[in-house]
């Protein structure tokens, strides 16, 4: 028999199957705030609800527990990086940033990626599987309890493409932004994507409160190419079109993400290209200077060339902010500690 993810199911979900086992449906909510809100690893902890019934659960449904498998703090400003291990042995990480606004954890939506973008170590060895949505929940509730702290912003922006995981990703966003959970506002969740075109229209209709942060990178189509192979299917005119149709449907200023990269999109000509891209749009520019990975042979700009990119924008009407980078001396890119600890095993 198949277990049920039960951390996965949402409310009415979790009152239609108590009722199904006989029980009150009351009980529902009661174990929905062991799962969601006390955050127990273990049937047995949920001191209110009937042996006879803790049993039937045990027997029945997995709970989600993932285990930290290796946890660095950053000796610069205390960034943690967690390689968690599932169930199955796979890996993902997480990271916790701590900033003066509040606690702010960035998690994993695959094992690994097969988006293929040069400069993220995610996809080094592709993908392996997505994530349920109680898996990237747990990513959240476990460095809550680890750290006794409460985690006020969530990016989907770690190992994987989010959009690459819809369905998972909407069970996870409505679970998050639960009153009778974590109760995370939909406006301190953030989700990042490539650029699947067809899913930030689907998005759009749903009409969320959430931050989209499109993963650019480039101005143009030739050179997005040579950094990103999605770029192969959807052209930056489509992107675009989609972002101004989520904007229109939701009201929202969408992100886009912009790595520096020594020599290859941090020319001035860049910038005017970037600029004539978004010019007039809701957005925000967010400027990473791009963490090197040591299987590729990209460099991170000068930090002039950063300064005068940023600039040049400013200059131009554009919002825009230089990334703080965090985490540098604790493999800070995205899947390097996976990759690093899958290289030492």
């Amino acid at each position: 028999m198949e277990l049920i993810d039960i951390k996965s199911l949402d409310y009415t979900q979790l009152e239609e199957y108590i009722v199904s086992l006989g029980d009150k449906k009351f009980r529902a909510g009661q174990i929905y705030q062991w799962l969601h809100q006390k955050l127990v690893t273990d049937f047995d902890e949920m001191s209110n609800i009937s042996k006879d019934l803790r049993e039937k659960l045990k027997q029945q449904c997995r709970l989600v527990s993932l285990v930290p498998e290796r946890v660095q703090v950053s000796k610069i400003d205390g960034t943690t990086k967690y390689l968690f291990k599932l169930y199955d042995g796979n890996l993902i990480e997480s990271v916790l940033m701590r900033y003066h606004h509040g606690n702010s954890v960035c998690i994993s939506s695959q094992v690994g990626c097969r988006m293929g973008c040069r400069f993220c170590a995610s996809t080094l060895d592709g993908m392996v599987r997505p994530l349920t949505a109680s898996e990237m929940l747990d990513q959240i509730y476990t460095i809550q309890r680890l750290t006794g702290e409460r985690v006020d912003n969530v990016v989907v922006m770690g190992s994987g493409e989010p959009f690459d995981n819809f369905d998972n990703l909407l069970i996870f966003m409505k679970l998050l932004n639960s009153e009778k959970g974590l109760n995370i506002s939909a406006r301190n969740l953030t989700v990042s994507t490539c650029g699947l075109v067809p899913k930030i229209r689907e998005m759009a209709d749903l009409k969320p409160q959430i931050t989209l942060a499109i993963s650019l990178h480039a101005p143009n189509d030739a050179l997005r190419k040579t950094m990103m192979p999605i770029a192969n299917k959807y052209s930056i005119a489509e992107i675009m079109d989609a972002c101004r149709y989520y904007i229109a449907q939701t009201g929202r200023r969408i992100t886009f993400e912009y790595s520096l990269v020594k020599g290859v999109n941090d020319s001035q000509d860049c910038a005017n290209q970037l600029i004539a891209l978004v010019r007039n749009m809701k957005c925000h520019i967010n400027l990473i200077p791009v963490n090197p990975i040591k299987e590729r042979d990209y460099e991170q700009s000068e930090h002039k060339a950063i300064q005068d990119f940023k600039n040049r924008l400013e200059k131009n009407g554009i919002r825009v902010t230089i990334r703080r980078e965090m985490g540098r001396d604790i493999d800070g890119a995205c899947g390097q500690l996976r990759k690093s600890y899958m290289e030492d095993k």
